[in-house]
């Protein structure tokens, strides 16, 4: 793919827009393309037909043909009439932000479950678009078209297909949450085993904490949204005779398109279920406090704000050449690690073990309270 970046400023500070395009840059790397060009504009309102103005519809044109893109990328969102009339005008495929982590998610999904989330979400953005000229993309999705009758539109039959997949992956994915409940049930209230979520903006290192917490072969990219397909593992605590069971889940981003957060509610029950919460912040990130925001706002949506959390500082070997260089952590709750480098690994399984000592004596409380 290579891509020429749309990127369009709506009121947005200049250091917010900034971080907005770098991001998109990313997502373009991530899905395997290459940016070759850019072009940006700043309006106060979208244009209904384009979004942008005509004008600089007819500029990317002249990109596009000029340094042979193939691919153009909106930073934000689009109407189908939207996509439908710019893939007209540039002859292009076009895409919005939605299209882009979508695309993402596709390449990158392994396991049953998450191909069948992805596929959810994809098949849910793409349907007001069937009658745009868009929906042809999506028969690679479904499989075959089933027809009525000769007189049947194509835009029905395409609309009618694709709902009635939508359903089937809904009954399927019902049918792996049935599983995964089963097995929470067996975890649920064992004092033995404390269970941990790992979350986090994509690419801020989680699964390269859960490999050095695990010891386990973890894929790990240094791209957004490298790993979609949760992962749970074990952590044994000899010493003091307890399991922690850890589970690494889909990074989030900022304004995580609803369709994804809808289509992956399944994986994010495992949050729900958690005694703790590490959320993993890369530390070497200039704009990790904007990140660390988007976290927490989706934490909220879930109405997890409330769960303990412990805030894990990551990447810190990227910011001091040494471990003795790291400051002490003030503030409770929170950890600076490095995950690639093993600092302070020591430290964040003596606060794990702290959590599952106290999930023992609450337990043995609430079961003397249950006697009385």
């Amino acid at each position: 793919m290579k891509a020429v970046i749309v990127a369009v400023n709506l009121n947005d500070k200049e250091e917010d827009f900034e971080y907005k395009i770098q991001e998109l840059e990313g997502l373009v790397e991530a899905a395997g393309g290459t940016v070759v060009g850019k072009v940006y504009q700043k309006r106060e309102s979208p244009d209904p037909a384009y979004f942008i103005g005509r004008g600089k519809v007819k500029e990317i044109a002249q990109l596009v043909e000029g340094i042979r893109g193939d691919t153009v990328v909106f930073n934000v969102n689009l109407s189908p009439v939207q996509i439908s009339n710019l893939s007209k005008e540039l002859n292009v495929e076009v895409l919005d932000r939605t299209d882009l982590i979508l695309k993402i998610f596709l390449n990158n999904a392994r396991t049953k479950q998450a191909k069948l989330q992805v596929e959810l979400a994809y098949l849910q953005h793409q349907l007001p678009r069937v009658y745009g000229g868009k929906g042809k993309e999506l028969s690679r999705i479904g499989g075959g078209m089933k027809t009525k009758g000769a007189g049947e539109k194509l835009g029905e039959i395409k609309t009618r297909t694709i709902k009635d997949r939508i359903n089937k992956i809904k009954k399927q994915l019902k049918e792996i949450e049935k599983q995964r409940e089963e097995q929470r049930k067996s975890r649920e209230d064992n004092p033995n085993i404390l269970k941990v979520s790992l979350v986090g903006y994509t690419n801020a290192g989680k699964s390269s904490l859960l490999k050095r917490l695990t010891k386990r072969d973890v894929f790990i990219s240094d791209q957004l949204f490298a790993t979609l397909d949760t992962k749970t593992s074990l952590i044994y605590f000899p010493d003091i005779e307890k399991k922690v069971l850890i589970t690494d889940t889909v990074g989030f981003v900022e304004d995580m398109p609803s369709e994804i957060m809808d289509a992956f509610m399944t994986t994010l029950k495992e949050i729900e279920d958690a005694d703790v919460i590490l959320h993993v912040i890369d530390i070497s990130d200039k704009n990790w406090m904007k990140k660390k925001t988007t976290v927490e706002n989706v934490l909220k949506q879930l109405k997890l704000q409330d769960k303990p959390t412990i805030t894990v500082f990551n990447k810190i070997d990227k910011v001091v050449p040494s471990k003795d260089l790291i400051e002490e952590d003030v503030m409770e709750n929170t950890i600076t690690i490095s995950a690639e480098k093993g600092w302070n690994i020591d430290k964040l399984f003596d606060i794990l073990k702290k959590y599952a000592k106290q999930k023992e004596e609450k337990h043995g409380v609430c079961i003397l309270q249950n006697s009385q």
